[in-house]
C-alpha cells in the first residue's frame, strides 16, 4: 500500500544513490544478483559496487551492445543482472541487442536508464532520449517503468529480482520530488489516484509528476476539480484505470518528459479511443524536437513541462 507524502517541497535523496544502495543490499543477500557497467560506474554509483561486491560486479567498457550481450549470456546461466548506462545508450543504441538476446530469447535483464528527456541536461542533445518509451513499449512482453522518486524506485528495483524477462527502468540520476512516504509499496501494472477529481484527469509520470500534482493543487484554487494519476508503469498499462477515471470528466490530459509521438499520451489516447470514451485529451510533452544543452529548470521551460504550462493548458480548454 502506498502513502502520499505530504504537501512540502522536500526533494528525495539523489535516484543513483538510491538504485546503488538497493542493488548493493540485493547482491549481499543473493550471490547470482550482478551488477554490469558501460565505463559510467562514477555517473552512476556502481562503482562502490566494484568495491563492495567485486566479484558481483563488471564493466564492460564503452561497449553498451556488448553489455546487453554479456547480461543475455549470464541469464541464460540463471543470474539476475542489473545493466546502467545512459537513457540515450540504453535504447536507440542497443535496441537490436534487447530485442534479439533478451526479449526475443526469453532473457532477464532490468536495464537502469539514467537521465532520460531533459534530466540529460549539459549533456545535451546527444545524450537526451525524448523517444526511448517509443522503442521500448513497442517491445514484445517487456516492462516499461518511470518512477518517480527514491521510495518508488527503492521498491520498483527489488520487485523486479523475482520478475523474468526485459525492464526498462526509466528515471534521474539526481534528486527529484518527494511523492510518496517511506515505506510505500505497489502494483505493477497499476496506476495510482495521488489526488481525486471530478473535472479533468491528468495523467503524468516520473520527473514531471510533482510539477502535475503542484498544478492540480493550484487549479483547485481556481475552481477547477484536476485528478491526478501517477502511471508509472508504462506498459503494461493500467487500462482499466483508465477507462474508469475518465468517465464523466471533461478533458483527459498527458503529462510527460518524453515526446508526445508514442509515449504515455499515445497510449493513453489508445485506450480512450479504442474505448470509445469520446473525450478531448491534450498531450504535453516534448513536440518533435531533439534536445539542447541546459539545466533541467531551463529545459523544462523550454519544451512546456512546466506546472505553468499545465495550468495553461487546462485553463485554456475551459475558456474556449
Amino acid at each position: 500500500m502506498w502513502r502520499l507524502c505530504k504537501e512540502t517541497e522536500e526533494k528525495s535523496r539523489e535516484l543513483r544513490q538510491i538504485f546503488t544502495e538497493t542493488l548493493k543490499e540485493m547482491i549481499s543477500e543473493n550471490d547470482k544478483i550482478l551488477a554490469l557497467e558501460a565505463d559510467l560506474g562514477g555517473a552512476s554509483g556502481f562503482l562502490d559496487i566494484r568495491q563492495s561486491h567485486p566479484a558481483q560486479f563488471l564493466d564492460v567498457g564503452i561497449a553498451e551492445a556488448n553489455m546487453i550481450g554479456v547480461a543475455a549470456g549470464l541469464s541464460m546461466l540463471g543470474y539476475i543482472p542489473y545493466v546502467h548506462t545512459f537513457a540515450p545508450f540504453a535504447s536507440r543504441r542497443v535496441e537490436d541487442q534487447i530485442f534479439l538476446s533478451g526479449a526475443y530469447a526469453g532473457n532477464t535483464m532490468n536495464i537502469y536508464a539514467s537521465d532520460p528527456g531533459v534530466c540529460a541536461a549539459t549533456n545535451g542533445g546527444t545524450h537526451t532520449s525524448f523517444e526511448d518509451l517509443a522503442f521500448m513499449r513497442a517491445l514484445p512482453e517487456a516492462l516499461v517503468f518511470d518512477p518517480a522518486d527514491d521510495v518508488q524506485l527503492r521498491w520498483l528495483v527489488r520487485k523486479l529480482a523475482s520478475h523474468k524477462g526485459v525492464h526498462y527502468i526509466r528515471t534521474s540520476r539526481k534528486s527529484a520530488d518527494r511523492i510518496y512516504e517511506e515505506g510505500s509499496t505497489f502494483e505493477i501494472g497499476k496506476g495510482n489516484i495521488l489526488k481525486e477529481g471530478t473535472s479533468v484527469l491528468l495523467i503524468a509520470m516520473g520527473e514531471v509528476l510533482g510539477d502535475a500534482l503542484k498544478a492540480a493543487r493550484e487549479l483547485a484554487q481556481d475552481g477547477i476539480s484536476v485528478e491526478v494519476v501517477d502511471m508509472f508503469t508504462v506498459k503494461p498499462l493500467d487500462t482499466e484505470l483508465i477507462q474508469r477515471e475518465s468517465r464523466g470528466k471533461h478533458l483527459v490530459v498527458t503529462f510527460e518528459n518524453h515526446s508526445v509521438i508514442n509515449g504515455l499520451g499515445s497510449a493513453v489516447s489508445d485506450v480512450l479511443s479504442e474505448a470509445g470514451a469520446g473525450i478531448p485529451l491534450r498531450k504535453i510533452g516534448v513536440n518533435d524536437q531533439f534536445g539542447q544543452v541546459g539545466s533541467i529548470p531551463y529545459l523544462k521551460e523550454a519544451y512546456g513541462l512546466t506546472k505553468e504550462h499545465v495550468k495553461a493548458v487546462i485553463t485554456g480548454y475551459f475558456k474556449n
